[in-house]
């Protein structure tokens, strides 16, 4: 994805041109050894030049520094223009140098979030870090296992599916556990309910997800205008107040966390050449090859930057009907049809209770789970919650929103950039 580009040989006995040729820009380094068989020297630097010199230079007497003048033989490296880059290509190069402890280098952590295990016959909704092909629904990713669980407690409390880890029985006689002592819960594990009842109750959990909060927000206000109609004002206070309880979990709601299959977007950010930003697709979680944006080239070239963006974004546009090019890609209207609401009256469909869990699963259980879906999500939840954040990030609603990439792409551009260290020469352009 992100390659090394830039490299030279390196003789002791001529260090000084080998220094100065390097730049003094933030970037990642390999340093390759003379023994074939030994392992290279990667890292991510704020200097290439000053981190080559602090490598090789001729050690210092009594110093217990790492020094690789006498084993290293040539240095490859990139220049990156932002941390993000340059946490992928250090990513990039650490799996393909170091295949078996690549995740250790990186620290790569699974991120925190919640499933739904839709293959349980009484679904219940849990914090994991563990993503699989396992016909489960899967939201997040949250800043942390903690944060996950602080937010799983408050919703779930709008709901009363279980949250224990007993083994339902459906005994009349068993006692039951602590949630539906407190009515918290409908109580699959004695009969307290239908199996169709606990779907319904599923179903609102996962279209609540699936929607932003926005399907019980307009559930329960739909209900509080009609218990307001019949003059039942006990009953509609009651609900305004349940209202306001949601409005206050979902506030806590974070912009990323949402379906993983539905994490699209797109990741700007600052290229090491002058005018340059680099755009980085995420299409369901995964980081897809990035793009460079080279306004200064394209503004002498016939080109349209979203057209540009457009071939990119959405390769099946290619072969769509050309009335399809014509639709505004800022209306969602325009774009998409609203789908059928099938989850609002589960109750009374017309499927039979044991098909329900069987349209769960075909609708909303993750189908698929490459190998670094979960790589890629640590990556990007541990860019997006970091403090301060550089670059910009714009998602996919009902289509992407080439205007507003436009515009963003304007912003970094036109923000201040630190002037580079001068030296005689570089591989690279300066920006």
């Amino acid at each position: 994805m992100l390659e090394l580009d830039c490299g030279q040989r390196f003789a002791p006995e001529l260090d000084e041109n080998f220094f100065t040729s390097l730049p003094s820009r933030p970037g990642v380094l390999l340093l390759q050894m003379q023994d074939v068989n030994a392992h290279p020297y990667l890292a991510r630097t704020a200097d290439i030049r000053r981190a080559a010199e602090r490598l090789l230079r001729p050690p210092e007497t009594l110093s217990k520094r790492l020094n690789l003048r006498e084993v290293a033989s040539f240095i490859r490296y990139r220049v990156t223009g932002s941390k993000f880059e340059q946490t992928l290509t250090m990513y990039d190069q650490a799996r393909k140098s170091f295949p078996h402890r690549y995740r250790d280098l990186m620290r790569l952590r699974p991120p925190a979030l919640l499933k739904v295990n839709l293959r349980n016959e009484y679904p219940r909704c849990y914090v994991t870090r563990r993503i699989r092909a396992d016909g489960g629904f899967y939201f997040g990713p949250f800043p942390s296992r903690r944060a996950a669980e602080s937010f799983s407690e408050a919703f779930l409390d709008l709901f009363k599916i279980r949250r224990c880890q007993i083994r339902i029985r459906r005994d009349p006689e068993f006692p039951g556990c602590i949630y539906s002592e407190m009515k918290m819960c409908l109580a699959p594990c004695f009969a307290g309910c239908s199996k169709q009842e606990y779907d319904v109750e599923v179903g609102r959990v996962l279209k609540t997800l699936e929607t932003a909060g926005s399907f019980l927000t307009r559930e329960i206000a739909g209900q509080r205008e009609a218990a307001s109609e019949a003059l039942d004002f006990e009953k509609a206070a009651a609900l305004h107040k349940r209202l306001d309880k949601v409005s206050t979990t979902l506030r806590g709601w974070g912009e990323l966390t949402r379906r993983i299959e539905e994490i699209d977007a797109v990741i700007l950010q600052r290229g090491s050449e002058e005018k340059t930003i680099v755009v980085f697709p995420v299409h369901a979680g995964i980081l897809a090859e990035p793009l460079f944006l080279r306004f200064g080239e394209l503004s002498s070239e016939p080109k349209s930057v979203e057209g540009i963006l457009r071939k990119v974004l959405e390769p099946q546009a290619n072969t769509a009907p050309p009335k399809a090019a014509h639709h505004n890609p800022e209306s969602a209207e325009s774009l998409e049809d609203p789908q059928p609401d099938t989850l609002n009256n589960l109750a009374d469909s017309a499927a039979e209770p044991e098909d329900l869990p069987a349209t769960y699963r075909a609708r909303y259980s993750l189908q698929s789970a490459p190998a670094e879906l979960t790589e890629h999500l640590s990556l990007l939840s541990r860019w997006f919650y970091s403090k301060p954040r550089d670059g910009e990030i714009l998602f996919r609603e009902r289509g992407w929103p080439y205007r507003r990439i436009l515009r963003a792409c304007g912003r970094l551009l036109a923000r201040a950039v630190p002037p580079a260290k001068s030296s005689r020469s570089s591989s690279k352009p300066r920006s």
